[in-house]
């Protein structure tokens, strides 16, 4: 729910960023698949349902614009947004290959959300909007990508495809807009030089100039694959590395494969001028990362190259990465890592050889990377464990890098600020460890301190990060701030202030010397939530002046949805720029509140407990419930009983959101902490079937206690690792819920042996540990109605759909009353409309029928009947009221693809 403030604003640099289709709003689309409104055949499925109105009308909700400032913060892109796409976007022809997911015909990667226009607006000079102005002269209908602002923001570039006839998508072409008409064109006068968008897209390297990944012009068709194979499929292991990967997904599976991956990842580099001209440069590779220097002399060019590999993806091939100028020549290589198959499963473990090769951006072309000391592998002691290094990009002969620092933990990045400033972070996992350090770059009488050393788990220690300025170079700096009669020098640091009452963002005025604190600003604590997003007063390279400050917040409250404000020091005058509309008022009035409760062992819990609008319990009695969380782990009690979130974050709601049964009447608990402990020694995970029912047992508790939940009408849902959390309490807690609702979990965890979530362990090293926490081990303890909903296509490491298929097998296996929902073309998340229809359908169903009446699993079948009957009704309206209700066999797919897959 935190997340809804940021969920419509860009990261203030030169990009704006890509969403997902999943994080998209809805509107019905009238290319989405039709929506069965007959129910007599539920039990197998032969169509995709649409939920009662109610909730499909939160869901349907016009999707709000993202907002990109330009690098002078003088105007603001509204980026457009269309719906929830249909299933047909899915259903296009997609390439699994090294980890990535290709759509072939625009050279890209499959499933990309996009922009369906750009408008502009200026800021005038007392920090409102000013009239909208669109960017104009591309076709219409065109889906837009990788919004990038020029350096100097008189320009914008982005790339356009459209949709064919036979349901695929074009290619891309770059094209390029002038700010002050609006007007856009294509950047190549040649129509045949397409985007090559499969790693790297484009960047501006000086204010005219682009360095653009393009299609070679050369090349053929795909190669085609042998009818009959060349030999069988080997791997051997004859050397005995020891080598143990995850459980990747869309691994190369043959030499086939490496040839198509070469086929649609080999990139040409073009620079292209904003007058019509380019000129190739470089050899045809597989760049994936193109980066200019801050002076725009120079390119750091990444590349990977054979030999790839079958057991993990392409960010693990070898990998060289090398110093260009910009017309291309090559000045040097920095390095050539190779393949990367036997990164240790320990947290914090690397891979070897030079990593993170950045520039300095307070330096025209300085660069700078860290190189481990103990061979990547987290279980090796040594001290130090990374050394960060740095470097002009043309050394004097004979001339080393230079030592930054040395690092007894893992290197977390830096912040740089200039010649006399730098913070670097390091942490280590196990211990949850965190330090920040303040360095002085190039002044070598000046030795490292030691600035904040604490445990990354204790949010209310943490002192907040340092606020960033934009330089004229387009990079970002720490902001130094000066202020009246006083001739030191601070920062401003933006946390989060989390406290026991919940989080109170504030901007703190810090003087770096002395450690001491001013705080500037502070979020209301009674009805509001703000925070700060970005600082808007850095067109200088100067140290800035307190009294010119200038930031962007923004703000929201429990029923009020995100705005976003300008302040202006000294007066800290504040001036709203966005006036967006309630995306769901039908729940306006919802009841909100952060409650804690205590587990039985002592520790702290919380969770945040909504209500439906106009409920009063002295009235209307305890309501059905739905307990939706996922676990965490922590490695003291302290920190897992401490305070995350603010009661007066807005209800956010997603797609797929619980809060959707708000509106047919449910209470919502949403997120209770479920913390699985191991302290000092101890592995979390050794007692995770103890904590979790321990933690689901004081939630179910509480929400009795205070009257607003049923005890027998209480159903518990999570997606991934919390649909794992819902299979166990059903096996171990059953006492406690009704039913469950359970979305693309694993289950088995012998099929992940190496590892999962945050397990460093083995399954041969913790045998009874992974056996113990399998809910598939424990399938036969499960009594009570479980809903399992998988996407067919899942590519997440550890969630495969087989891990649902096996789950209900067992399940069916032992006379369990389960349902399994597969969905066509979906991953992970869930993002066609139909699908996302079709799992608040099954949802909803599961709810009425096993959580909301007196449920009574001897008489689960009448239940089911004759809730089947009411459902139906509601969705022969739902389906009226939107004019749907077209015959199943009218969808382009057939029936087929069109259908999820259900099983009772």
């Amino acid at each position: 729910m935190a997340s809804s403030r940021l969920a419509t604003l860009v990261p203030l640099c030169s990009s704006a960023a890509e969403h997902s289709v999943a994080d998209s709003g809805a509107s019905p689309s009238p290319s989405s698949s039709p929506a069965q409104d007959d129910e007599d055949d539920f039990v197998t499925g032969s169509g995709y349902r649409l939920p009662p109105k109610e909730i499909r009308d939160i869901v349907d909700a016009p999707p709000l614009p993202v907002l990109s400032f330009s690098p002078h913060r003088d105007k603001i892109l509204f980026l457009k947004r269309r719906a929830l796409p249909p299933l047909s976007d899915l259903a296009k022809p997609e390439e699994k290959l090294a980890g990535v997911r290709i759509d072939g015909n625009s050279n890209s990667r499959s499933r990309m959300s996009f922009y369906t226009g750009i408008g502009i607006h200026g800021l005038l000079d007392d920090g409102s909007l000013g009239p909208e102005k669109e960017i104009f002269g591309y076709p219409e209908g065109a889906k837009i990508n990788f919004v990038t602002w020029s350096r100097d923001g008189r320009h914008l570039a982005f790339a356009i495809r459209f949709d064919e006839e036979d349901n695929t998508s074009s290619k891309l072409t770059v094209w390029v807009a002038d700010i002050e008409s609006g007007k856009a064109r294509p950047l190549f006068n040649s129509p045949d030089v397409y985007l090559n968008a499969i790693f790297e897209s484009f960047v501006w390297v000086n204010d005219s100039t682009l360095l653009v990944c393009t299609i070679p012009l050369s090349r053929g068709k795909p190669p085609r694959k042998p009818l009959v194979p060349a030999g069988p499929k080997i791997q051997s292991n004859e050397q005995q590395n020891v080598i143990q990967v995850r459980t990747y997904q869309d691994l190369l599976k043959d030499e086939y494969d490496a040839d198509l991956f070469d086929y649609y990842a080999t990139s040409q580099l073009v620079l292209a001028s904003l007058d019509g001209t380019f000129k190739l440069i470089g050899p045809p590779a597989l760049y994936t990362s193109i980066d200019p220097s801050p002076d725009e002399k120079y390119v750091m060019v990444t590349s990977i190259h054979r030999p790839y590999s079958f057991i993990v993806p392409c960010g693990r091939f070898p990998k060289k990465v090398e110093l260009w100028t910009t017309e291309g020549k090559v000045v040097r290589e920095i390095c050539d890592l190779p393949l990367a198959e036997d990164i240790p499963i320990v947290s914090n473990s690397v891979r070897k050889g030079k990593r993170s090769v950045n520039w300095r951006p307070d330096k025209q072309s300085t660069l700078y990377w860290v190189e481990t000391q103990d061979g990547g592998d987290a279980k090796v002691e040594v001290s130090p464990r990374d050394i960060i290094y740095m470097e002009p990009a043309e050394p004097l002969n004979g001339e080393q890098p230079e030592i930054l620092h040395k690092l007894d933990l893992r290197y977390g990045g830096i912040s740089w600020c200039d010649e006399s400033l730098a913070l670097v972070y390091e942490s280590w996992y196990k211990t949850r460890k965190t330090r920040t350090w303040v360095v002085a770059p190039d002044q070598k009488d000046v030795g490292p301190q030691i600035l904040f050393d604490r445990s990354s788990e204790d949010v209310y220690s943490d002192p907040g990060s340092p606020m960033m300025r934009r330089t004229a170079a387009g990079t970002y700096v720490i902001a130094k701030i000066k202020k009246d009669g006083d001739d030191n020098t601070y920062l401003l640091l933006n946390g989060m202030g989390a406290t026991p009452e919940g989080n109170i963002p504030f901007l703190d005025l810090f003087d770096i010397e002395t450690g001491s604190k001013e705080r500037i600003w502070e979020s209301d604590k009674e009805k509001y939530y703000e925070t700060v997003v970005a600082l808007m007063s850095d067109q200088t390279d100067s140290t800035l002046h307190l009294n010119q400050l200038k930031i962007l917040t923004s703000k929201e409250s429990k029923t009020e949805n995100t705005q976003y404000f300008l302040q202006f020091w000294p007066e800290k005058r504040r001036v709203q720029i966005t006036n967006f509309p309630h995306p769901y008022p039908q729940l306006q009035s919802l009841h909100k509140e952060m409650i804690r409760y205590e587990r039985k062992d002592g520790v702290q819990l919380t969770a945040t407990l909504y209500l439906p609008p106009g409920y009063d319990p002295s009235v209307d009695g305890p309501l059905p419930c739905l307990v939706w969380s996922y676990p965490g782990e922590f490695k003291s009690k302290d920190a897992a009983g401490q305070v995350r979130g603010s009661p007066n974050e807005f209800a956010g709601i997603g797609a797929t959101s619980p809060l959707l049964w708000l509106a047919r009447r449910f209470a919502i608990l949403s997120g209770p902490t479920i913390p699985i402990i191991g302290e000092g020694e101890e592995e979390a995970n050794d007692r995770y079937v103890e904590q979790l029912v321990a933690s689901a047992e004081a939630a179910v508790e509480e929400v009795v206690r205070r009257g607003v939940a049923h005890p027998n009408k209480i159903a518990v849902g999570g997606h991934s690792y919390g649909a794992f959390m819902t299979a166990n309490l059903l096996a171990h807690a059953p006492h406690l819920f009704c039913c469950g609702v359970a979305r693309s979990g694993a289950y088995n965890r012998t099929l992940t042996p190496f590892g999962f979530q945050n397990e460093d362990r083995t399954l041969w090293e913790a045998t009874n540990t992974y056996v113990e926490m399998s809910p598939f081990m424990s399938a036969n303890k499960i009594k009570k109605p479980i809903l399992l909903i998988h996407g067919e296509e899942d590519n997440n490491s550890g969630t495969l759909t087989l891990q649902s298929d096996r789950f209900f097998t067992a399940l069916k296996g032992h006379g369990a009353l389960c349902r399994l929902v597969i969905l066509p073309y979906e991953s992970h998340g869930y993002s066609a409309r139909e699908s996302i229809m079709h799992v608040l359908w099954e949802t909803d169903r599961w709810l009425r029928n096993y959580c909301e009446p007196n449920y009574d699993v001897s008489s689960s079948k009448d239940t089911s009947r004759n809730s089947t009957t009411s459902i139906n009704s509601e969705n022969e309206k739902a389906l009226s009221a939107s004019g749907g209700g077209a015959a199943h066999e009218s969808s382009e797919f057939g029936e087929l693809l069109c259908t999820p897959r259900s099983l009772l």
